[in-house]
């Protein structure tokens, strides 16, 4: 129960904190009339200040301060929102922004699944599956909730609503929660006692392997997904049409996390990880096809949605397997820069590729992002 319990926070928390952005931004630009490049500034230096402070927050679970995390996180996240709901200026909402970054880095992914393998040693995955499955629709309820929040209350009312709920609904989930997991767990995962652990786990070739591997696979995913529907219309592809296979992504995402709770006492790690990134190939393979069929896109989303669906499960299984249980959420932190900053600056060269190369050549340039990361994880399964 603990553990459904800390993933429905998670959903809500996503919805609030991640997704609110994308899901009020029009509303946004009516009421203030900003330069959409400044309201990008704000998710942006959100994620930033969440890859700089994902190491001290894996230290801090590896020490048994995850519960305060989770349940801090989720109260500082609600009082940002709240703040946002009264910002007037640009300083303002940047400075919330980045409060809201601090938010994130305590109390969602990183964190809570530090807090499962900490627990649950080698049976977390089990659970970080649950977890994930769950979470996927966070995209789903943020949407459709905070474009009818907007239109009957406004962006600062649909936002206010979110504040309350991290505060009177997350926050609760996630301290029960945790009541709940420790009450059923002893702590399986022991902090090393080395104060050089992590040191020399970064001086391990399979370390910056994974962390290369992590930055192509955001990088190809959050390139692709940033102008999706702009370079779909390019190619030909009614609005509509490529509306509809963007929010299938997502959805996309949660059937793969359900295909591999399935299946996942039947199949390595290793054997996923190729597979998944395979997978992300025949992506841009079906989507550079669109252009000669509609109905290609469907696919792409299928298998890009499935494929990154899989890896958020992947990730933590990776780190424990390769480098080590032992101050998991510090390794683990140090390692979600590579990724948090690569969703960061997609969007950013996504725009220059498109802008120089047109989509074709943005859809070969992510293709190759992924051949790459399948090389490079054929050579850190090779290493562990």
């Amino acid at each position: 129960m603990g553990v459904w319990l800390l993933a429905t926070g998670q959903t809500l928390g996503y919805a609030c904190m991640f997704y609110s952005f994308a899901a009020l931004i029009l509303s946004l630009e009516s009421d203030l009339g900003w330069d959409k490049r400044l309201f990008a500034l704000g998710p942006m230096l959100a994620i930033g200040m969440a890859a700089v402070l994902a190491p001290v927050m894996g230290r801090q679970v590896d020490e048994g301060r995850g519960q305060a995390l989770l349940l801090g996180g989720a109260v500082l996240g609600g009082l940002a929102l709240l703040g946002l709901t009264q910002m007037r200026s640009p300083w303002q909402y940047l400075a919330l922004w980045a409060v809201i970054g601090v938010a994130q880095s305590a109390c969602l992914y990183e964190v809570a699944f530090a807090y499962l393998v900490r627990r649950y040693g080698a049976e977390a995955r089990a659970r970080i599956i649950r977890v994930t499955l769950v979470a996927g629709f966070a995209s789903t309820l943020a949407f459709p909730a905070g474009a009818a929040l907007a239109e009957a209350f406004g962006w600062r009312g649909a936002v206010l609503v979110a504040a309350g709920v991290m505060l009177f609904v997350t926050a609760p989930l996630h301290w029960v929660a945790c009541r709940l997991i420790r009450a059923e767990t002893a702590v399986v995962v022991e902090v090393a006692s080395a104060k050089g652990f992590l040191a020399a786990a970064m001086r391990r070739p399979v370390f910056w392997g994974l962390a290369g591997l992590f930055a192509l696979v955001g990088l190809n995913h959050w390139i692709l997904i940033s102008f999706l529907v702009p370079s779909l219309v390019e190619m030909g592809v009614s609005h509509g049409l490529a509306v509809l296979a963007a929010s299938l992504v997502g959805p996309a995402q949660t059937l793969g996390r359900f295909v591999l709770m399935r299946a996942e006492a039947r199949i390595s790690t290793a054997q996923v990880l190729g597979v998944t990134v395979a997978m992300l190939l025949g992506a841009s393979v079906l989507l550079a096809g669109a252009g000669v069929s509609a109905l290609l896109i469907f696919g792409f989303a299928a298998l890009q949605g499935g494929a990154m669906g899989i890896m958020t499960i992947l990730r933590p299984a990776l780190v424990a397997e390769s480098l080590g249980r032992e101050q998991f959420g510090a390794i683990s932190g140090m390692l979600s820069i590579s990724s948090l900053g690569a969703s960061a600056v997609a969007p950013l060269i996504a725009a220059m590729l498109f802008e120089t190369v047109g989509p074709l050549g943005m859809i070969g340039a992510s293709f190759l992002m992924a051949l790459v990361a399948l090389g490079l994880a054929r050579w850190v399964v090779a290493l562990r």
